[in-house]
């Protein structure tokens, strides 16, 4: 993909900033911003007028510049003031995920006539690029609305988007051709889904716990003895570490390992952090964050006021138990990593939304014009609290969509798939703003908020810390000792 200071266009059309339109679950994005007129030959994949489920990041292919991902079965892209220039077309593609699948090229909507399909198959990770050909059933005249549908029989992100070409009347240089798969695609099953990146070895994207080294951690946490809690402890399971920033870098270790530079901008908290980051490295690393013991890292999407980046507050993680009976809490097993929230979901979030951004320390005085962000009165701030699913299937440390090992209480208690209860992460992320216009994330929308978390806390600071506070339902500080009020 051409740089983008070179890159040509043939008529670029001054519009409004963009609009955020709610549509499902993963939302749709109407970005009237940069329409276009396209033509061929190239027709790079983030020039769209409107997408459901998609998001842009910097690619590895050659060029540079940005592809789209995120993509799964039912997103799509849509293209204006198309012109097809013949009826040879062609995708950069790159697909980690093997399930595979196909994108669909339909005309003036997602359910329009087809004009051509173009099989997705796996290409070794999300940055490793091949092009694709395939024939379109027919050539309309003039500018058209093309769609581009993602196809495929699972639900996970299998497809990232780095160009089209349209009937150029030739094949651009390409790298290879990726024929389409022999068989169809299974459906997954929790036990065989498919994979979307990982931080170790495992089953199709599931990646095993060391048992022998849990089942030890496991045995010298029963060995742990209960404090008498005195009189005037809080009764609430609690503790908490405060972390300040350690970079921030457009990477993410847990859905793009080992590739630097292909997520959106991340902030960083903890220990220094890089695209190769595993749990293992982080024992090792000096970390900002002032409970002993807690090596681990913690991320959420970089948030700007009109492009810039906004300075953090402050930083703490709670960890607690939202179980009627805490006692059965065990520590986080070694290795585990999970994500929280949806760096894809882009729909408004208007005052009395859920999952919002709210004012800490003064009264909310109004709203942004989009009415996504709150405005804060003198002497408050900004503020997200973010909180992680903590019943843990008690086999895996990450899953294909670093969610699906972890799950929530039924009833109260962590069973069926999820047996085994650990602590309840609650991200506090205060910001040094008044809120307001002119905010974004890197991932987006107010709603796209999201964090993550890659366990390096050592066992023996942990455990205590469980053991003592969250077991016996008391609140501590940043060390297994009790505070009240």
């Amino acid at each position: 993909m051409p740089n983008a200071r070179t890159r040509l266009r043939t008529r670029v059309l001054v519009a409004a900033a963009a609009v955020a339109v709610a549509g499902g679950a993963g939302g749709v994005y109407m970005a009237t911003a940069s329409a276009q007129e396209n033509t061929a030959p190239k027709l790079e994949a983030e020039s769209f007028s409107a997408q459901s489920g998609a998001q842009t990041e910097n690619t590895a292919d050659t060029g540079g510049g940005k592809n789209v991902g995120w993509l799964a079965d039912g997103d799509w892209l849509q293209y204006d003031n198309v012109t097809l220039g013949g009826s040879d077309l062609s995708v950069r593609i790159a697909a980690q995920n093997k399930a595979g699948g196909s994108i669909e090229l339909h005309l003036g909507s997602p359910t329009g006539q087809l004009l051509a399909t173009f099989p997705v198959a796996y290409t070794g990770n999300w940055q490793s690029w091949k092009t694709v050909t395939a024939t379109a059933t027919s050539v309309p005249a003039g500018k058209q609305t093309v769609v581009a549908v993602m196809k495929s029989a699972q639900q996970w992100d299998f497809v990232n988007i780095n160009w089209f070409t349209l009937g150029s009347g030739g094949r651009p240089p390409a790298t290879a051709t990726v024929a389409p798969p022999t068989t169809a695609a299974p459906s997954p099953t929790k036990g065989n889904p498919t994979p979307t990146g990982g931080t170790g070895t495992g089953t199709a994207g599931w990646v095993d716990v060391d048992q022998a080294a849990w089942q030890q951690q496991v045995a010298a946490f029963n060995k742990l003895q209960q404090l008498p809690v005195p009189a005037g402890t809080t009764r609430v399971s609690e503790f908490h570490t405060d972390c300040s920033v350690s970079g921030e870098a457009p990477d993410d270790p847990i859905v793009f390992p080992g590739l630097a530079g292909a997520s959106h901008m991340h902030t960083f908290f903890g220990p220094k952090v890089t695209a190769t980051s595993k749990p293992a490295d982080l024992f090792g690393a000096t970390t900002n964050c002032n409970a002993p013991g807690d090596n681990s890292a913690y991320w959420v999407p970089q948030l700007q006021k009109n492009g810039q980046p906004v300075k953090m507050k402050s930083f703490r993680v709670y960890y607690g138990s939202r179980l009627p009976d805490p006692s059965v809490t065990m520590p986080f097993p070694p290795g585990l990593v999970m994500i929280s929230g949806d760096a894809k979901r882009q729909v408004a979030t208007p005052k009395g939304a859920n999952g919002q951004f709210w004012c800490a320390g003064s009264a909310e005085v109004g709203r942004s014009a989009d009415g996504n962000w709150p405005v804060c009165a003198a002497g408050g701030n900004l503020i997200f609290q973010l909180t992680f699913a903590d019943c843990w299937d008690g086999k895996h440390i990450d899953s294909p969509d670093h969610k699906s090992h972890m799950g929530n209480a039924v009833n109260g208690k962590c069973q069926g798939d999820y047996p085994v209860a650990i602590p309840n992460l609650s991200f506090m992320v205060n910001y040094d703003s008044l809120g307001g216009d002119g905010l974004a994330l890197s991932s987006g929308m107010a709603s796209s908020m999201h964090g993550d978390f890659m366990n390096a806390w050592k066992p023996e600071n942990l455990g205590p810390l469980v053991k003592v506070c969250l077991d016996a339902k008391a609140k501590c500080g940043t060390t297994p000792s009790f505070t009240g009020g």
